[in-house]
């Protein structure tokens, strides 16, 4: 793989030997710097995550292909900020949807794991990863040595574990994409909100400490008293800006619900 192209100041135009993003216009608390619309390929190509329903970025990613053609439109998983866009996007440029979700589907084909999706000489093999949501996918782009992992693991932060996924699934996700990113040599981990991440080994590991280390957490605030989500992040999260409160309570509420069924 050729050497990543990594800007400092926002992840648009990061960029692999056969990966481009395109940063959607929707910044946020939940979204980080936006939404990575992933192109890959060449003359022929597809893209994964069209973003939002933004008709300007809608067409600035038609604008930018110029001539190349789109065989299809993949999705890492439903929600909105990675999906809403695919229905217009494909009447843009004419080509399928593919997902997990036969509900954002627009043609015959879904994806599932083990399936592998080919474009001028370029192999993406589809990872079932659920817990983010129930529906989550990473695409391993085996020329570059690259996975694509939506909202599974972010360029900065941590994933909230959202009501249509689990904490089960989720960690069971994050270790199968440990063994496979150190069985594959991956080289770049490549999110759906965020900076590439030219350390996959590293990255992994940490996320997969991190949940480990909330939930030693979570059962202290259970022992110190705590009994409800929110409790809970009264305690866990007393230094973290009130502001992120809410969020930081739909992971506590699957964390409990994990601890729950162990």
């Amino acid at each position: 793989m050729s050497g990543l192209y990594i800007p400092i100041d926002t992840p648009d135009g990061s960029r692999t030997e056969h990966a481009e993003n395109l940063l959607a216009p929707n910044p946020g608390m939940m979204t980080l710097d936006g939404t990575n619309t992933w192109v890959i390929g060449g003359e022929q190509c597809v893209v994964v995550d069209p973003g939002p329903d933004d008709e300007a970025h809608l067409l600035r990613v038609r604008d930018h292909l110029g001539d190349r053609n789109v065989t299809q439109i993949l999705l890492t998983h439903g929600h909105v900020d990675h999906s809403g866009g695919a229905r217009r996007f494909a009447e843009l440029v004419g080509a399928p949807v593919r997902a997990l979700d036969p509900a954002h589907r627009l043609g015959e084909e879904g994806l599932q794991d083990g399936d592998v999706v080919t474009v001028a000489g370029v192999e993406l093999h589809v990872y079932g990863t659920p817990g983010h949501s129930f529906d989550s996918l990473c695409f391993w782009l085996a020329q570059d040595r690259a996975m694509l992992t939506g909202d599974t693991v972010l360029g900065r932060g941590t994933t909230v574990i959202a009501q249509d996924g689990g904490l089960g699934d989720y960690l069971r996700s994050l270790d199968r994409l440990r063994a496979a990113a150190e069985e594959l040599e991956a080289l770049a981990l490549l999110p759906g909100h965020g900076p590439v991440l030219p350390d996959p080994l590293k990255a992994l590991d940490g996320y997969i400490a991190h949940r480990r280390e909330r939930l030693d957490q979570i059962r202290k605030a259970q022992a110190a008293g705590a009994r409800t989500a929110s409790e809970v992040v009264a305690i866990v999260y007393a230094d973290v800006d009130r502001a992120l409160w809410p969020v930081a309570e739909v992971s506590v509420r699957a964390q409990l619900d994990y601890l729950e069924r162990l």
